[in-house]
């Protein structure tokens, strides 16, 4: 019985020419990475399930694609567990190991692992795919690659100052015009609890205010009200912090209304200080005090990077300072900060604008036409001394010249190398550019670098 041939929803196949784009990205951003002194690492694509499960709660560990126990494992399964709707201990008797949920884990697991080798601050990228089992999306998929930067072992200010030299880098370099990195942090965001008389309800507040952009200020007001029970009087402060739609107006709003203690004191230093490293560079930098991502992990300064010409694409960047990293493994204490980039939604951004550069479109340069493998073994000479300037191809197959023009044509070849019987008697070659359909003729004794391409 015949097979329909699919993939799984949330995947996708690549074709040449997005591969050829995707790594033109991951080439910008694995040369910025390495230029400020980043040094690769590369984890297991799976771990142990007890070390991913448990970052993001209850919510996040339904996320984790599972990988199910093999052999006589498989009879370890608790049924039990099963027939009582004790959904994780039965995971936990058949599954042991799971899918990368994200990049940060492993790191975790790695710098506790080897922390006598590493030497401290260590900065490490990966770039790397991910898994989760999440509801797919144009940019979002249930595989994808995560691009992460980032350095373990250090408090210093200067460094929430280097990811944003990063991110305008490789934006820059990627030829956006337009980006937005907004910044916030996490003890500013407790302070406006605080100061609203929801402190108690810190994780349920904020994850109320991520969603101002999708449901507008007014919903968001609703939702705390019915949902946290927010008194009316802290309503006209909350807008007042919606409308604050420039940096130094936040600021001044942070300096009025939130320092309220040594750690708020220090926050606002921090962000100060990160402003004014910023103040003589063209980064398009915005302090947004309804930032809110990610705060069941970072603890300081927060990153989100955003495209001005398509906002409803979403985030093409994150990140943010953590402390107690390796908390979780019973290692040393270590704080860090950290920056991802979406590949996916870069691509389909840099995609629909057109951003791609002609050159990188097709690899593909030349093709030797076949006249049959005498002809071929005459010039086999010729296309290897081509070959080290440029990428070659020999058509395999003797077939009707016109076919391997077509060819030629679909697969994008700039230009075609003819030597037939017609040459061999002038002992010459053809090469002929596809665009222009100009065809210049070469002695075979010709040196490679006379031939014109």
């Amino acid at each position: 019985m015949s097979m329909k041939p699919t993939i799984p929803k949330g995947t996708r196949d690549y074709h040449p020419e997005i591969v050829l784009k995707r790594n033109y990205i991951i080439d910008i951003i694995r040369d910025v990475f390495t230029k400020y002194g980043y040094l690769e690492i590369q984890t297991p694509s799976f771990e142990k399930r007890e070390t991913l499960s448990g970052k993001y709660g209850n919510e996040g560990d339904r996320l984790i694609f599972n990988i199910l126990n093999s052999g006589e494992k498989v009879r370890k399964a608790d049924i039990k567990a099963l027939n009582e709707n004790k959904t994780t201990e039965f995971i936990n008797s058949i599954s042991e190991k799971a899918l990368r949920y994200d990049l940060t884990v492993p790191l975790a697991r790695y710098v506790s692992q080897h922390q006598n080798e590493i030497k401290f601050p260590f900065r490490r990228f990966q770039i790397q795919n991910v898994w989760r089992a999440d509801r797919p999306q144009k940019g979002r998929y249930q595989e994808f690659t995560q691009c992460d930067a980032d350095i373990i072992g250090s408090d210093s200010t200067y460094l929430e100052y280097e990811m944003i030299q990063m991110y305008s880098n490789v934006f820059k370099n990627l030829g956006f015009q337009k980006i937005q990195i907004k910044v916030n942090h996490r003890e500013i965001l407790s302070s406006i609890c605080r100061k609203i008389e929801l402190n108690d309800n810190f994780i349920d507040f904020v994850t109320i205010l991520d969603k101002l952009n999708k449901i507008g200020s007014e919903k968001v007001i609703y939702e705390l009200k019915d949902k946290l029970g927010l008194k009316d009087k802290f309503c006209p402060l909350l807008n007042q912090i919606f409308e604050s739609n420039n940096s130094s107006q936040a600021l001044s709003l942070i300096n009025e209304q939130f320092i309220d203690n040594d750690n708020s004191k220090k926050a606002f230093s921090e962000l100060k200080t990160l402003f004014d490293l910023t103040l003589n560079n063209k980064f398009d930098v915005l302090l947004d005090l309804t930032l809110a991502r990610g705060l069941d992990y970072y603890t300081g300064v927060i990153y989100e990077v955003v495209s001005l010409n398509n906002s409803e694409i979403g985030s093409i960047g994150g990140g943010g300072r953590y402390k107690n990293l390796t908390e979780r493994f019973n290692a040393n204490n270590l704080s860090g900060i950290g920056i991802s980039f979406g590949l996916e939604r870069i691509y389909h951004l840099m995609d629909d604008n057109n951003l791609f550069p002609e050159e990188i479109k097709s690899p593909n340069d030349i093709l030797v036409v076949n006249f049959g493998y005498e002809f071929i073994h005459d010039i086999s000479y010729v296309v290897s001394q081509l070959r080290t300037l440029r990428n070659v191809s020999v058509y395999p197959d003797f077939v009707k010249l016109s076919k391997q023009f077509t060819y030629a044509d679909k697969n994008k070849y700039s230009h075609v190398l003819i030597y037939g019987k017609e040459e061999a008697q002038e002992k010459i070659i053809k090469i002929k550019n596809l665009k222009t359909g100009e065809e210049n003729k070469h002695n075979l004794d010709d040196s490679i670098t006379k031939y014109k391409l």
